[in-house]
Order: C-alpha cells, then sequence, then structure tokens
C-alpha cells in the first residue's frame, strides 16, 4: 500500500505552522506539529509590507522546516499564505524572494478559499458534524486580520460574510487608544458591535442559534485542555472568567508569552459576545488549524480520502442565498440554469472543460441578473460589482472574478482580451474559459427570452460534422420570439464553438 509523507504550511497572520502527515488509503495520520510565533500581520496592517527583519526571520524558519521536511522525507509539500501576505502591496517581489532565498513556494489564498479550508477540516474532524449542521449552527473563524461568520440552517449553508475585526487589527486598535486592562472588554464590544450591526439585521434569525463552532489558535487549546471540545454551561463561565483577566494574570496562569495571553483575552471577548447575540449555549472547539484543511484538501485531490460532507453544494447554496438578498425571480434562475447545464453536458468534447467549470456556469446562471436589484438599465455592470464585492465561500478570487465577468457580458458586447489590462486575474486561459462560458449562458438566456419557461423538456444534440446544434424543444407555446432573437447570441456562440445553434419545437 502507497504511503505518501506530506508537509502542510500555514504563514499566518502571528505564526508559521507546519504538520507533517502520512497518507495512505488508511486515512491521514499526524507525524509531527511545529509552530513558531511570527507577527507578520501588524507589519502588514500598518504599513502594508513587512519589514526587511520580518521577511529575513520568515526565511530562517522556512529554511529550519525544510530540514525538518526532510527528515521526514517529505514528497510533496503545499505552503499557504494568508493575510499578512495577500494584503502587502508587493506581494509578488516578496513571494520570489522567499523562493529564491529558501526553494520553499508560497501559494497566496484568497479569504473565502483560506476559511473554506478551515469549514472543510471541522466537517471531517467532526464526526456528527452532519448532525449539528441540521440544527441551526455558526461557525467562527478568527484569524489575525478577520473573523468570518458561517450560518447553518437545516444542513446547509445559509451564509458567510466576512468581517474585518482579526484579533491583530483589534489589537491595534487598543494599543492605538492606549486602553486600560478595564477598559478592554468595553472597546472590544463597541468594535464588534459596529461591525455586526448590518448583519445581525440581515441574516440572523429570529431564533437561537443553537451551536457555535470555533476555529482559532489561542481559545481552543485552552478549552480542550479544560474541558474537551465542548462543555455548554461549565464553558461559558470559564470564558466569562477570561474575559475578566488581565492579560498579565493569564500569562502566569497558563503560562503563555504576555503578547499571547492579549491576543487570547480579545479573542474570548469576541466569542462571547457573538454567544450571547447569537443566544448560543452550545460552543465546540474542534482544535483544527488550517494545515488540517491542506491535507484534506490535498488527500482529496489525490484520491486518498472520500468526503463526508456536500462541499460544493454548499457553494451552491451560498449562490442561491446571494441571488435571494437581491430578490432575483428563483423561478427564472432554476429555468436559466437547467438549460445551460444541458447545453454544457451535451458539448463536452467541444468545450473541454472541466467539472469546476461546469460549477462555475451554474453559479453564474443563479446570479445572473442580481444586478436587477439596483438597475434595470446597467444590470450586467451592476451584476459584476456584486459579484465582486461579495464573498463565495470557496471560489477562489479569479473564479469569483469569472463568474462576475460572465454576469456581466451575457447583457454587455464580449470585449476582447486586450481590454482587461493588469489588473485583473483574466489571463489568456482565464479568458478562453471565459468565452465558452459566456456563448452558453447567453444562449441559454436567449432560450428562455420571455421569462415564462415556455419549454416543458429540452434536449441538445450535437451533429458531428453539420456544424450545428440542434435544440430541441417540447412545448405547447409559441415560440416566435425565442427563435427571432436568438441570432445575437447565436453570433458568439458560433464564434467560439464554430457551430450554429438552431432551435426545433417537437410536436407533442
Amino acid at each position: 500500500m502507497a504511503v505518501k509523507t506530506f508537509a502542510a504550511i500555514d504563514v499566518g497572520s502571528f505564526e508559521l505552522g507546519m504538520k507533517i502527515f502520512e497518507i495512505s488509503q488508511k486515512g491521514i495520520k499526524e507525524l509531527d506539529e511545529v509552530r513558531h510565533a511570527i507577527d507578520l500581520g501588524s507589519d502588514t496592517y500598518a504599513t502594508g509590507k513587512i519589514s526587511f527583519a520580518k521577511v529575513g526571520e520568515l526565511c530562517n524558519l522556512l529554511k529550519q522546516y525544510k530540514t525538518i521536511m526532510s527528515s521526514y522525507q517529505v514528497s510533496d509539500y503545499v505552503a499557504y499564505g494568508t493575510s499578512a501576505i495577500r494584503e502587502t502591496t508587493n506581494t509578488a517581489v516578496l513571494l520570489d524572494q522567499i523562493w529564491q532565498r529558501t526553494g520553499i513556494r508560497i501559494q497566496i489564498l484568497s479569504n473565502s478559499e483560506q476559511r473554506f479550508l478551515d469549514y472543510k477540516s471541522i466537517a471531517f474532524k467532526l464526526e456528527n458534524f452532519e448532525e449539528i449542521v441540521a440544527e441551526s449552527t455558526a461557525i467562527l473563524d478568527i484569524g489575525g486580520g478577520s473573523i468570518q461568520i458561517s450560518l447553518f440552517e437545516e444542513g446547509k449553508l445559509n451564509t458567510t460574510r466576512n468581517l474585518r475585526l482579526g484579533i491583530l487589527r483589534v489589537q491595534d486598535n487598543l494599543i492605538r487608544l492606549n486602553a486600560g486592562v478595564d477598559q478592554i472588554p468595553n472597546l472590544v464590544n463597541e468594535m464588534v458591535a459596529d461591525q455586526l450591526d448590518v448583519f445581525k439585521k440581515m441574516h440572523l434569525p429570529k431564533k437561537k442559534i443553537k451551536h457555535m463552532i470555533i476555529v482559532d489558535d489561542y481559545l481552543t487549546g485552552l478549552i480542550q485542555k479544560e474541558y474537551g471540545s465542548s462543555d455548554a454551561p461549565r464553558c461559558d463561565k470559564f470564558l466569562r472568567s477570561l474575559a475578566s483577566t488581565g492579560p498579565l494574570e493569564l500569562s502566569r496562569k497558563y503560562q503563555l508569552a504576555e503578547d499571547a495571553a492579549y491576543l487570547l483575552r480579545i479573542t474570548t471577548l469576541i466569542v462571547l459576545y457573538l454567544m450571547d447575540m447569537m443566544g448560543t449555549k452550545s460552543l465546540l472547539a474542534p482544535g483544527v488549524t488550517l494545515c488540517d484543511g491542506i491535507v484534506y484538501e490535498y488527500a482529496e485531490k489525490k484520491k486518498k480520502l472520500l468526503p463526508t460532507h456536500d462541499f460544493e453544494q454548499d457553494i451552491i447554496s451560498s449562490a442561491w442565498n446571494l441571488s435571494k438578498r437581491y430578490m432575483s425571480s428563483m423561478k427564472r434562475d432554476q429555468t436559466l440554469e437547467t438549460i445551460a447545464l444541458k447545453i454544457y453536458d451535451a458539448m463536452q468534447s467541444l468545450h473541454g472543460l472541466t467539472k469546476r467549470e461546469r460549477l462555475l456556469l451554474q453559479i453564474a446562471g443563479i446570479l445572473h441578473d442580481c444586478g436587477k436589484f439596483t438597475s434595470l438599465v446597467n444590470v450586467g455592470e451592476c451584476s459584476y460589482n456584486i459579484v465582486m464585492n461579495t464573498e463565495i465561500i470557496g471560489l477562489s478570487h479569479r473564479e469569483r472574478e469569472l463568474v462576475a465577468n460572465i454576469v456581466k457580458y451575457i447583457y454587455l458586447p464580449f470585449a476582447p482580451y486586450s481590454d482587461f489590462g493588469t489588473e485583473t486575474s483574466i489571463d489568456a486561459d482565464t479568458y478562453l474559459i471565459l468565452s465558452k462560458l459566456t456563448a452558453i449562458l447567453r444562449l441559454s438566456k436567449a432560450l428562455d427570452r420571455s421569462h415564462k419557461q415556455k419549454f416543458l423538456d429540452l434536449d441538445v444534440k450535437v451533429k458531428s460534422g453539420e456544424y450545428k446544434m440542434q435544440i430541441l424543444v417540447r412545448t405547447t407555446q409559441d415560440i416566435t420570439l425565442e427563435k427571432g432573437l436568438i441570432g445575437n447570441s447565436a453570433d458568439l456562440f458560433e464564434e467560439v464553438y464554430s457551430i450554429r445553434p438552431v432551435i426545433h419545437k417537437v410536436k407533442e
């Protein structure tokens, strides 16, 4: 049985972590964990750059990690950087410096990708995860630069929002305010309340959130040490004790560095505020890290691990909730989604795209007219702006930009590649995917031009060697409008695929 030794490296805002794993058909076994405190985030959030001294320290630590990897005969690794590197103004130069000095290539995770990996690791680690999210549940993922709140109802991801309330940002604000120990609880609560006011009105149901699952670097370890993963009444009392204790006393009592104790207290105050706001009594701290998410993703890709939860459905659920928020017609969106996926599946041999691109097409179909919420004239531009400024958990920045451009160009003349410029993730390969998916969605929209869902059934047949695609529709209604106005959409489709779509009405 093939066994692979794998290293997962997390270049975080205030810590550099690495876990060594053994991956086989039997599953994943953790062999070792190494963690070093290194405050990269404070530099980034204050100045937009990481100091030369911190870069040097980071490179020296990565060289040590490389030696450890060699001692375990690691055959593959993945290293991810999060907000501290992502938000620098010279990210590309910084990553190249690290690569040249250490031989370790760091990839940048978008916020939604990072939180999705944390979420995946929770789903794998908690044995009763499906039972927990079947009830009202919040996942609170606390980082140095921001926190992510994801809400589940009836086993489905209802919404997820990122708030710039990371504990390093809060700490910097408190230091700037020269806050005393006794002032900190009220100040943290005020900062949290300011960020959460709109979120509470938009997303929190009137009923209470039953469970909260937390992911963090300070509080989780203490909770597990004291009580295990959760203990509702006693844990609540424990949290309030931590929140009312100063950093110096916390550092002595729990043998923490004073900086770590300060961040522990901030984390506890944020968790308590949210528990009180949501009426939550059940707190779970599974003790996952980004490194766990990295190895689970890697094992999935290598087909060494079968998923226990439908993560793709969570992405789709997020898209549907976004569509609902902007009052799109669910019936119309479902019709467009169905038509687009039928065309996509029938053309597999012609477009050569993957299951992932099919998912992006599906999301674009769901969100295609969300811009009508703000304008009935500039629908494409408004839809683009909504998608670009809304996180869809599980999608990278590039994928979100791809979806945003699809929903834009089903309304506007399709732009040449030269129009995209350098301030975009749309490279030549992505532009090709964009053109293929936009052509399919445009054609799909033309087939429901009247928005009356006229077709009882639809079949797509690609005629090999005849340079045309037959769209066979079964309907009792007049489809003169659809036949007459398909031309403009068919032009782009023919340009991209070199085949002409033709509608045929099938007699009952």
